[in-house]
Formats: C-alpha cells, sequence, structure tokens
C-alpha cells in the first residue's frame, strides 16, 4: 500500500462525544481550567497516566460538541489555559 496519507482528515459526524487529554502538573487547576471551558455538569472527567517521574498527569474530558468549529475552539482554549500543558 503506496497511498500518501499526510492531509487526511478523519470523517467525524457531528453531533458527538469527544475526548480531550489535557497534560500539566496539578490536577486540581485542570479541572478548574475544564470548568472554565465546558460545564462540569455536561462532561466526564477522568484521570489518565502519570509521567515516570511524577511531575506530570493528564486528566480525559469527554464532552460534547456539535461541530467541527466548537471541537477546535475548545481545542484552543483549553491549550491556552495555563494549567495545561499539552491538549491531545
Amino acid at each position: 500500500m503506496n497511498e500518501d496519507i499526510r492531509g487526511c482528515k478523519p470523517e467525524i459526524h457531528y453531533p458527538c462525544r469527544w475526548q480531550f487529554r489535557l497534560i500539566g502538573e496539578e490536577r486540581n487547576a485542570m479541572v478548574a481550567a475544564i470548568g472554565r471551558v465546558v460545564d462540569l455538569a455536561a462532561c466526564a472527567i477522568a484521570d489518565g497516566n502519570v509521567s515516570t517521574g511524577g511531575r506530570y498527569l493528564s486528566v480525559i474530558v469527554e464532552t460534547t460538541v456539535d461541530d467541527e468549529a466548537e471541537r477546535l475552539r475548545l481545542y484552543r482554549q483549553f491549550a491556552d489555559d495555563p494549567a495545561v500543558k499539552v491538549v491531545l
């Protein structure tokens, strides 16, 4: 198979449930960041992994997104929060 898959976008059917994995240093600060972006009652939050040295941890937030614009807006808002180091 010699297909060039660069630039391919996944086909996403909206509205859908979407998970964001937030990586940071303090769980409570990341949960507060999630609350600044989405309604905590309308999402599910789960603990993810902790780094080998214990400095970083991840929190998974799952919420419903209505369209691509909303999904990208939420991504940017999570990424812009100082408590969040990386968003996946």
